[in-house]
């Protein structure tokens, strides 16, 4: 299996954090992707650095508007009086300004409370660079599965919260999505996403929420009690043509590998009968019982066993690294998932 990374990833080092009203460190810090690139070394599998996400790839799933403010955020920011380190807003749109008239302007804080949704994705000096690198990650692996083969990209930042224009989550670009539109454009007629973070991959089910030829099926925490807290209900289905083309799967807390696993295999089944023609996987590791903000309880051998039942639909797959925050066992999760997956 070809393997991704981009050395870019060590730029985005974002700080900000709130949990319960205190600020605290970030989770998502570049140790991540070095535990996940020493598993790989351990599998003998070296990665390579593709080339950074073209513009045009990019628009294929997000707004322009919405990438010229990523690019551009940083310069806008410190030319305020007395910036913080990094972009963190204290405002967003609420639906009442919405209803009656809000509108979006030129000034970065504007802007930035429009293109997040929450306070989880902190801008820094090398956010953008990082993200660019992560979805050329995304893009190479597709590419792979465009031609048949599997592989694996250690997208750095992940990419399952954001939205068409929205970032979120610890999520900027949304990896998986540019990777269902780069097999789409590669010749599948239908691409199926199976997300297997503990979050609900709410940014992938907005993208497609229309879609007929996409199916988004995601296993996650119950987001009653969970990010992103709105959605991830088993009673969003899509609409329009891409009604019937999303599942959700919300566990229960505390949920273990017999009925995590339960889960995928009714995911695996979906993504059958929709007649999927290629695979994208939204990886994530926080389902492990080790996670320090965890909601669910899976274990090693319950990776090792996802990764084989899901490569037992002998689809072509674009396996992208979304989240997983415990740089102590992310690395040996990620050995098993793949050791499953190549039996």
């Amino acid at each position: 299996m070809k393997t991704f990374a981009h050395p870019n990833q060590a730029l985005h080092v974002p700080h900000f954090f709130l949990q319960r009203g205190q600020v605290r460190p970030n989770y998502e810090v570049p140790a991540r992707a070095a535990a996940l690139e020493a598993a790989l070394a351990r599998l003998g599998l070296e990665p390579a650095a593709p080339p950074l996400a073209t513009r045009a790839a990019l628009e294929t799933v997000h707004a322009a508007a919405y990438l010229d403010f990523l690019a551009g955020a940083v310069a806008a920011w410190t030319a305020l009086a007395e910036p913080g380190p990094e972009l963190v807003p204290n405002i967003h749109p609420s639906p009442e300004m919405l209803a009656t008239g809000g509108r979006i302007s030129e000034h970065v804080i504007a802007r930035l409370g429009w293109y997040t949704a929450d306070a989880a994705c902190p801008i820094g000096p090398g956010t953008w660079d990082a993200a660019l690198g992560a979805a050329g990650c995304a893009l190479a692996a597709a590419a792979e599965a465009a031609a048949g083969q599997s592989a694996y990209a250690l997208c750095r930042p992940p990419g399952h919260h954001a939205y068409a224009a929205r970032a979120g989550g610890h999520c900027y670009l949304n990896n998986a999505a540019l990777a269902v539109e780069a097999l789409r454009r590669g010749g599948a007629a239908k691409v199926a996403v199976l997300d297997i973070d503990s979050h609900h991959g709410n940014g992938t089910q907005g993208i497609f929420w229309e879609r007929g030829d996409v199916l988004t099926v995601s296993v996650h925490g119950d987001p009653r009690r969970y990010y992103p807290w709105y959605v991830g209900y088993a009673d969003e289905r899509g609409a329009g043509a891409g009604a019937g083309c999303n599942l959700n799967l919300p566990l229960a807390f505390g949920t273990g590998d017999e009925g995590w696993l339960a889960a995928i295999a009714e995911g695996i089944a979906a993504i059958r009968g929709f007649g999927a023609e290629a695979l994208v996987v939204s990886l994530g590791f926080d389902a492990s019982k080790d996670e320090p903000l965890n909601a669910l309880a899976v274990t090693e051998e319950g990776f090792a066993r996802a990764g084989a039942a899901i490569a037992a639909l002998g689809l072509p797959a674009a396996i992208i690294q979304e989240g997983g925050y415990n740089t102590e066992v992310i690395g040996t999760l990620l050995e098993r998932f793949l050791q499953g997956w190549s039996g």
